[in-house]
């Protein structure tokens, strides 16, 4: 008789993802181009890049330079002054809206990290002549 086998675990959450909401039709904005770059300490690091789903959420990172954000993560504790981290999300929005049709062609959002504090969340409310953001869960 065969035993069942266990279903694959889910693949692990990364530390920080996104999420961007298109205010101008109340519905998630997919299709966006978002990078992702440590700015200090040991910064700035290469890109990590991803685009919004159909969901508008970024939930994995790619990276051309080989690491991936959780092994920046885990690799952190080997620096001193890796408590205290500054990272830089960056939106393509001009090529969301159109350059013609938008007062912001990118949207960069600037934010601390605690490595020890966990999973960060980070969504955009976006409009072509406006925008906010604030830390999620």
């Amino acid at each position: 008789m065969n035993e069942p086998t266990a279903a694959p675990a889910p693949p692990a959450r990364e530390p920080i993802t996104c999420h961007v909401l298109d205010l101008t039709t109340g519905r998630p904005a997919a299709s966006i181009a978002v990078s992702l770059t440590l700015l200090r300490p040991l910064g700035p690091s290469a890109p990590l890049t991803a685009v919004t789903s159909s969901d508008g959420r970024v939930n994995q990172w790619n990276g051309d330079a080989g690491s991936s954000l959780s092994e920046i993560f885990a690799n952190l504790h080997e620096h001193d002054d890796s408590s205290q981290m500054v990272w830089s999300l960056k939106f393509d929005t001009g090529a969301y809206f159109g350059d013609d049709q938008t007062f912001f062609p990118e949207v960069e959002v600037k934010f601390f990290v605690d490595a020890k504090s966990g999973h960060y969340h980070v969504p955009l409310l976006l409009g072509p002549w406006s925008y906010t953001t604030y830390r999620g869960s």
